[in-house]
């Protein structure tokens, strides 16, 4: 039911984009008769574009399903920027025009109408996914330490290495995800994480992944919790997957390492609407595990359980993507207030969200690059936390 809720307000607030857009062209390029049939026709088949794609995928057509989801995912990508630049060329024309009536001169020389608008627009966009289809395969090392009292001087620094939102799928294959394990592989991680959406709704024929993500094998081992893709994936298929990439899935559960520090992990709360969601509150989940051992805890959404707060140390997060193609960052923050980045929690605990290593729906990332997370635990009488990036 909530998919369903989901899906039907994505289609009809896509719909509403393209009626904007095809407005602002119509006005612009003079549309009429065939051209602007032509048009109507176009963007029909990008609004319906993601179910086209399962549905070709689910029917066997797997390369032409690929084809028309670079199509569909690249023109939902240029279409928000057009958008939002729209937007903002009208807001300067708005003011711009205010101006001229209370100076009483004219201004409109300096706005934006008609064609110039729309072509403005229409390259400012073109440019910015062009540059974001770039951004998305610059993937980043960013490093986290966290000192702890809960590590005697005598133990080694753990080093945690985080993957999150990768959705392999019809557009994250073999080349991206090799991009994600190379780095994965150059920061020697003793833990190696997923914090879900490693599969994306589209999680066919990915043996070939499976069998790359399997050749890391850190001596603290792997681990990975559910994200509300692999729900929408189908979770018998995202758990094999996953488990065969290596990975022990933390679903309501935790263990200690090693006799070193405790994880646990929870699955994402999408699981609910497919009624295969392993709940159980995460203040009885991490009360089970010794408190004098330093606690991960691995969670898809970055919300803090103010129950659990004291209760674990750290919080590796993802799932928002840093908003993924800015400014749609700004509506994300309305959602996720903690979108990306180290943030100190009441009670000691922290919270680490990842601005994720792949991408969703558009192959695009503007203003936010993909990521790989490597965490230091390292031992300290005095609990510090700091931050850098390469």
């Amino acid at each position: 039911m909530g998919f369903l809720l989901f899906a039907a307000t994505f289609i009809t607030l896509y719909s509403a984009l393209h009626l904007y857009a095809f407005l602002k062209a119509r006005k612009a390029l003079a549309l009429a008769g065939g051209s602007g049939a032509l048009v109507v026709a176009f963007m029909l088949v990008m609004i319906f574009s993601p179910v086209i794609v399962r549905v070709l995928e689910d029917l066997g057509f797997e390369k032409t399903g690929r084809i028309m989801a670079y199509i569909g995912y690249t023109w939902m990508g240029v279409l928000f920027l057009f958008i939002c630049a729209s937007f903002f060329l009208d807001g300067v024309g708005l003011i711009v025009h205010l101006a001229g009536v209370v100076t009483g001169k004219p201004l409109s020389i300096l706005a934006f109408w008609g064609k110039s608008a729309f072509w403005t627009a229409l390259a400012a966009a073109a440019l910015a996914g062009i540059y974001g289809s770039y951004e998305a395969w610059q993937i980043r090392t960013e490093h986290v330490t966290v000192r702890t009292a809960k590590l005697s001087g005598e133990e080694a620094p753990i080093r945690i290495v985080q993957i999150s939102d990768v959705h392999l799928g019809l557009i994250v294959r073999q080349a991206r995800l090799e991009r994600i394990l190379q780095k994965v592989k150059e920061a020697a991680p003793d833990v190696f994480v997923s914090t879900g959406d490693l599969v994306d709704g589209q999680g066919d024929n990915l043996s070939k992944s499976a069998e790359m993500l399997r050749e890391i094998n850190p001596k603290l081992g792997k681990f990975a919790v559910m994200g509300n893709h692999e729900f929408y994936a189908g979770i018998r298929v995202s758990l094999d997957l996953t488990e065969r990439a290596g990975f022990t899935v933390l679903r309501g559960e935790g263990m200690t390492v090693s006799g070193l520090f405790n994880i646990a992990g929870v699955d994402d709360p999408a699981g609910r609407g497919f009624d295969v969601v392993k709940e159980g509150p995460e203040k009885c989940i991490l009360s089970g595990l010794p408190d004098d051992k330093f606690t991960v805890l691995l969670k898809h959404r970055p919300v803090a359980d103010e129950k659990a707060l004291g209760l674990f140390d750290l919080q590796l997060s993802g799932h928002a993507h840093k908003g993924q193609i800015f400014p749609f960052t700004l509506v994300v923050r309305l959602f996720f207030p903690m979108i990306s980045g180290l943030y100190e929690l009441p009670s000691g605990s922290l919270l680490y969200v990842s601005r994720g290593s792949g991408t969703w729906g558009p192959p695009m990332r503007f203003l936010s690059p993909p990521e790989v997370t490597v965490i230091d635990i390292v031992p300290d009488k005095a609990f510090q936390a700091g931050s850098t990036k390469e």
